[in-house]
């Protein structure tokens, strides 16, 4: 290997440091903006088309942008899918259709997060134990707690679901899934919000941790559904479309107060093992989210719903992924079988662009 002389390494140094001089020199002595003028004005501001403007839902650009291509419609490895939902019990005619998707997906085994508790599971379990395919499905169980419009959590209600809970996984069920509800609409008994780290909970964390099985816990949701509604908000298009996603009511708590109350109570319960639905709503700051993780050895997230944030960022992603490649665990949610191929796209090729199929997403 030849060896660049010192000198020469020297000149060059000197070299780009008069580079950045000259640059910085050039800057300071550049001309001020004239009196009343915006450097920063976006290109053509101020202007109207000449044509008439498209909606929002007819705009649908065609990229021009020739990149090479790697569909892929089977993943490479067989897949665990840690965050689905499916009837349950679930009809032999269904399970066919599902599994039959699986084989050409290359899924290996679906966690049916809908197993509901008491005799729903049991009937659910035995289902899928007396068909065709016992090993592909596994069920979480669920906490039944109060609807809109019946009394709210009562002091001991933690001890009894907790007992329940026991009860379902002796009957199958081989976790827990939380949704999104807790944290956003249950309330207590006396109609208060019911904290996710409210003590009323304690037993049915604990019991899991004793149990060993794992909390799947889906906490608020995209950060952007609890900021203002206007044109600077990256999903303002999902929003106007879907009114059960706005959370800009001061009835909610606000997206950060959701979070700060899920990560006291994983504190709290080390022995138990969480894992947190949709990336914890952290990968659209994978800085903040990686600290996170080192923090929180219990915690071990999933990937379901949030493909827009990591890949549209792929290389801080991909880094990401490797250095935490024995927590993430791979989640889709829906069971939509021609959405799985983008997620394989994803994770096993560099294509850096490509139509992603939820252009609401923040129109990635």
């Amino acid at each position: 290997m030849n060896k660049i002389p010192r000198t020469a390494l020297a000149l060059a140094s000197v070299a780009i440091i008069g580079l950045g001089l000259g640059i910085a020199e050039s800057q300071a002595q550049a001309p001020a903006a004239p009196q009343g003028q915006n450097m920063n004005r976006r290109p053509g501001e101020g202007r109207k088309p000449e044509f008439p403007p498209p909606t929002i839902l007819e705009y649908k650009p065609i990229s021009r942008l020739i990149v090479p291509e790697h569909p892929t419609p089977r993943a490479k490895y067989p897949v665990i899918d840690i965050h689905s939902h499916q009837p349950a019990p679930i009809s032999m005619e269904q399970y066919k259709v599902v599994v039959d998707a699986m084989d050409k997906l290359n899924l290996r085994t679906l966690v049916n997060l809908s197993g509901g508790s008491g005799q729903k599971l049991k009937d659910s379990v035995a289902a899928i134990k007396n068909s065709p395919w016992p090993d592909r499905m596994v069920l979480f169980a669920n906490i039944s707690f109060p609807r809109a419009g019946e009394p709210g959590v009562a002091p001991g209600f933690g001890a009894k679901a907790a007992a329940q809970l026991e009860e379902d996984v002796k009957a199958g069920a081989l976790g827990l899934k939380i949704f999104k509800e807790l944290g956003l609409r249950i309330l207590k008994a006396d109609g208060t919000r019911l904290h996710l780290d409210d003590a009323e909970l304690d037993p049915i964390w604990a019991k899991c941790g004793e149990l060993g099985i794992p909390v799947l816990i889906h906490t608020a949701e995209p950060a952007p559904f609890f900021d203002p509604i206007d044109f600077t908000n990256e999903r303002w298009l999902e929003e106007a479309l879907f009114p059960d996603r706005r959370y800009q009511d001061p009835k909610f708590p606000r997206f950060e107060e959701l979070l700060a109350e899920r990560d006291r109570m994983f504190a709290k319960h080390r022995k138990t093992t969480f894992i947190a639905a949709h990336m914890a709503y952290l990968s659209n700051d994978l800085g903040r989210f990686s600290k996170y993780l080192d923090a929180n050895p219990n915690v071990f997230p999933e990937t379901a719903a949030v493909l827009a944030e990591y890949g549209r960022q792929p290389r801080t992603a991909r880094a990401f992924f490797i250095k935490y490649q024995d927590k993430i665990l791979f989640g889709k949610d829906s069971f939509q079988p021609d959405e799985f191929p983008y997620y394989w796209r994803t994770f096993e090729t560099g294509d850096e662009y490509f139509d992603y199929y939820r252009d609401y997403h923040a129109f990635w």
